[in-house]
């Protein structure tokens, strides 16, 4: 059954030579959105590995700004967890606290609401994709800052070719699909 589901997911994905920029080959996602059999394989196979790896250990989701929104809710709702939301600098309302990380082209910032977790809660952290890794680093950062446990980090594709997963360090990560 879970190979069905992954070659469903893994059909749902289409690529696009030289977008945004010359040289680069995008993973477009949206048509696994628009079938809802695959979007929901997508989460099931990601639950499905959450169970077996932390069985019921796991205290929250955080949801990656902005398509990590897209499947954390649902990822959350599935294991019967809340959903927390890292979003980008000056989206979140109250007090935050933010970790910086660099771009390919410059700098970004991340925040979290300071009170969306408490010391040694327990969160996995979910995005579209792992490219550079830079991204997931920050976020891992964020809820370090906070004292919360990061259990692991999963996407749905990973890009195999740019090693973010060393950038993670000790962090366990998963994918479910991996191209060069």
């Amino acid at each position: 059954m879970a190979d069905l589901e992954l070659q469903l997911v893994a059909r749902r994905i289409r690529s696009f030579p030289d977008f945004p920029v010359p040289g680069v080959l995008f993973r477009d996602i949206s048509p696994l959105l628009k079938d809802p059999d695959s979007f929901r394989a997508s989460i099931s196979l990601l639950a499905n590995h959450l169970k077996k790896a932390h069985g019921g250990r796991i205290d929250y989701i955080a949801g990656l700004d902005s398509r990590g929104f897209l499947f954390g809710p649902s990822l959350a709702q599935e294991l019967g967890l809340g959903c927390i939301l890292i979003r980008k600098r000056g989206k979140l309302p109250g007090p935050t606290v933010s970790a910086s990380y660099a771009l390919e082209y410059g700098k970004a910032e991340l925040e979290i609401q300071r009170d969306a977790l408490e010391p040694g809660q327990r969160v996995v952290v979910v995005d579209d994709l792992l490219a550079t890794g830079g991204t997931m680093c920050a976020a891992c950062d964020l809820l370090g800052q906070l004292r919360a446990e990061v259990l692991e980090c999963v996407s749905l594709v990973e890009l195999t070719s740019l090693k973010g997963r060393e950038k993670l360090g000790a962090v366990p990560f998963f994918s479910l699909l991996q191209f060069e």
